[in-house]
């Protein structure tokens, strides 16, 4: 029996899935627990409406990534922290420092999550930072520090 999963399921599949399985299974485990849905012509007709739905927004969704990319590659993020002669800063600039400079200079919003950086940055100069715009899209962001 086809059936299309409403829920994970261990070992069968994931959310939306379209399976084929015994029909005990699916008669005395999944439907009693509302994990799946036969999948008649109607149901079919709908699961096929809601696939073609998520991947039209997942190929929006990758556009707008991939703009955000090429804007935060084609930028410098300038920032200016105290520090000494030396050109070491007092502090640090952190990922939260840099996301909340492209907040103000670029006028877009970062996850500082997705700001990926070994560690934080104590000296003044240029520095690349990948940043996780989208699964498998990164973007290297050149940020220029400065000493006030």
């Amino acid at each position: 029996m086809k059936i299309i999963l409403l829920k994970d399921v261990a070992k069968l599949g994931k959310e939306g899935d379209l399976v084929e399985v015994s029909d005990g299974y699916a008669r005395n485990f999944l439907f009693p627990r509302k994990a799946a849905l036969e999948a008649t012509g109607e149901n079919l007709e709908q699961w096929k409406e809601k696939k073609a739905q998520e991947e039209a927004d997942e190929k929006e969704n990758r556009a707008k990534a991939l703009e955000i990319k090429k804007q935060l590659e084609s930028n410098t993020l300038e920032l200016k922290a105290k520090g000494g002669k030396a050109g070491r800063l007092f502090g640090a600039i952190t990922s939260k420092d840099i996301a909340e400079g492209i907040k103000k200079q670029m006028g877009f919003s970062i996850d500082k999550r997705k700001i990926e950086m070994k560690e934080n940055i104590k000296e003044a100069g240029m520095r690349t930072v990948a940043i996780r715009v989208y699964p498998e899209i990164s973007a290297d962001l050149k940020v220029n520090i400065s000493i006030e």
